[in-house]
């Protein structure tokens, strides 16, 4: 089953379900994807850290 990653998916977790989340993630100005904080720091929290746009952000790391 497919999931879905969500405003309140944690980065960790986004990583694990999207192969290319990482490239994603960094193009948005996220390059530090294995600190301790993504693992506890959702979507929305990232992108509201970074002023990243969240609903293209999301619509590219569903489009997998």
């Amino acid at each position: 089953m497919e999931q879905k990653i969500t405003k309140d998916t944690v980065i960790a977790d986004v990583i694990k379900i999207n192969p290319n989340a990482g490239e994603i993630l960094m193009s948005y100005g996220m390059h530090c994807l294995g600190c301790a904080i993504a693992h506890g720091e959702t979507v929305g929290q990232a992108a509201e850290v970074h002023g990243a746009d969240l609903n293209a952000m999301l619509e590219e790391l569903n489009n997998f």
